[in-house]
């Protein structure tokens, strides 16, 4: 663990070093931002912090970016979708289209999730994630540093080689916040009405859009511009 703890704070040091406040990190509040929120903090970097609040999302996780806040005394900025385009798909589709369609879940995905990333990477050259090779196998090849294919910027993952155990063990070792759907089995959060708790021996990305197609690529569009998935591609896990 030792030897992975430096490996991150490495690769988040040198993000720094390269881009300064070009750099952000879009925070998802689940397992893995636990982690990089503490490393963070113990390389004394202040790398902003945005979070995307869709507006329906489980008020666990309001609780865990409020303590947060309180806990490292940092602001968490948090972007909201463009009203009017949310009241414009409601109004076409009603409140509940993703359950409808996989092309209606992603424009859901899309309108909430999609375009406020896109303004959070406004003016910046490089982000940092939350990926880990583990969690699927579009991820087994990844690296520590990439090219972002879908938005042009610099990709740090610096958590490419833990495990889920790692997370989990780092969490109770360190005493940090985390998000309190994890003590209820939910290994991969996201809003409330498409996220559950998966069950033992389940696959981590049960728990997301489990109402859709085998062959359809488990993700909300933040890395991937495609619904389709060869077999075994699903994405696992958070992705920012």
């Amino acid at each position: 663990m030792k030897d992975k703890i430096e490996a991150s704070l490495a690769i988040l040091r040198e993000a720094w070093q390269q881009h300064g406040e070009g750099l952000v990190y879009p925070c998802s509040f689940g397992g893995e931002s636990s982690v990089l929120l503490d490393l963070i903090r113990q390389a004394g970097l202040p790398i902003p912090v945005v979070t995307l609040d869709t507006g329906r999302l489980p008020q666990e996780t309001y609780d865990f970016i409020d303590e947060v806040r309180r806990h490292y005394g940092i602001e968490v900025t948090m972007l909201f979708p463009d009203r009017e385009e949310v009241e414009a798909m409601l109004r076409a589709h009603g409140p509940n289209l993703f359950r409808t369609s996989v092309e209606l879940r992603q424009l859901c995905c899309k309108v909430r999730k999609v375009h406020p990333l896109g303004r959070a990477l406004e003016g910046r050259s490089a982000w940092i994630t939350g990926r880990r090779r583990e969690q699927s196998k579009t991820r087994e090849r990844m690296q520590a540093v990439e090219t972002d294919d879908v938005y042009g910027l610099t990709k740090y993952n610096p958590l490419l080689d833990w495990s889920w155990r790692d997370v989990r063990a780092y969490i109770d070792a360190h005493a940090v916040p985390y998000n309190r759907l994890l003590d209820r089995h939910y290994v991969s959060i996201g809003c409330a009405c498409c996220t559950r708790a998966i069950t033992v021996g389940e696959d981590p990305r049960a728990g997301r859009w489990w109402w859709e197609h085998e062959d359809v690529l488990s993700e909300c569009g933040l890395h991937v511009g495609r619904l389709r998935a060869a077999r075994g591609e699903n994405e696992q896990g958070e992705g920012i």
